[in-house]
């Protein structure tokens, strides 16, 4: 999706944001019983089956807290798990390890959870040309990881905002007042090289889509009669893209139709997270008050 120094920059600003946010003022609980640094460690687990995304953000929470810290693990990105299994585990300031817990475990579980859906949507159009596509329908602050998730489970990234592409969906076409007259502005207004895709709802519309010199058509909550006969009727002058009402159990007839792409915005905002929890925390001092320590949600 972009390039490794890119993601890191922007994730880095994103993942400090979501510290901020969890330790405001600090961590009184932390604080609390833990008054000074001392090495120890703890171990990641998965509760559930499922794939793994995000490994490099989970460690990265750690190491923006204190460089020091390490994450240990033989597992990868796209790596499949099951429950029990030990993922890998992580060193450094106990303080930071229950500091840095649950901002970790969010995006972990979150990034996890959208690749294992994802994977799953993605191996029932495997045998077909429809490739799967994500939407824009992502958690504020959270696309960066959602989308690199989406692509970590097999499926494709659509536009990334909206400077990425041309997308006239029902308010720009009546904004304009037609779908002709909304294409050839855009073409006006565009490169030459940035495709135009139009958003129909009926066949009418895919009619003057095809009309207007559409690059691709999104097939906007149609039933499969519609759609196949709009199939038929733009005949591959344009890619095709089916959206609304995705859901898995549709996905196969929707392979079979010969859609170029179907876009389902399920993957990122309805995917359950994975469930992964920090267990075993483990102080390298043995004392009274490193016992008190041993600790994690």
């Amino acid at each position: 999706m972009n390039s490794g120094v890119t993601f890191r920059t922007s994730a880095d600003r994103y993942i400090r944001m979501a510290l901020e946010e969890d330790i405001t003022w600090g961590d009184c609980s932390t604080e609390a019983v833990c008054d000074e640094a001392r090495r120890g460690s703890v171990q990641l687990i998965a509760k559930q089956d499922g794939m793994l995304c995000g490994l490099a953000v989970f460690e990265r929470v750690f190491s923006l807290l204190d460089e020091d810290s390490g994450f240990e693990t033989a597992f990868r990105d796209g790596d499949q798990v099951q429950a029990g299994s030990l993922i890998g585990t992580v060193y450094g300031d106990v303080r930071v390890l229950l500091s840095g817990e649950r901002t970790a475990l969010n995006y972990l579980q979150r990034m996890s959870g959208i690749a294992t859906m994802t994977s799953r949507y993605a191996k029932v159009l495997a045998p077909y040309k429809t490739e799967l596509l994500d939407t824009r329908k992502t958690t504020p602050n959270m696309r960066l990881f959602e989308k690199y998730a989406v692509r970590v489970g097999g499926g494709r990234n659509h536009r990334y905002n909206l400077s990425d592409g041309i997308l006239l969906k029902d308010n720009h076409i009546d904004a304009a007042g037609s779908i002709t007259k909304a294409v050839e502005r855009a073409r006006q207004a565009a490169p030459f090289v940035r495709k135009i895709e139009v958003e129909t709802e009926n066949l009418a519309m895919v009619r003057e889509a095809l009309a207007a010199g559409a690059d691709i058509i999104m097939l906007d909550n149609m039933d499969d009669h519609t759609m196949r006969e709009a199939l038929a009727m733009i005949e591959g002058r344009a890619a095709t893209e089916c959206s609304g009402n995705v859901t898995e159990e549709r996905l196969r007839a929707i392979g079979e139709m010969g859609v170029d792409y179907v876009s389902c915005g399920a993957i990122t905002y309805a995917a359950p997270i994975m469930d992964l929890s920090m267990k075993h925390l483990c102080v390298e001092e043995s004392s009274d008050e490193a016992e008190i320590c041993r600790c994690g949600e």
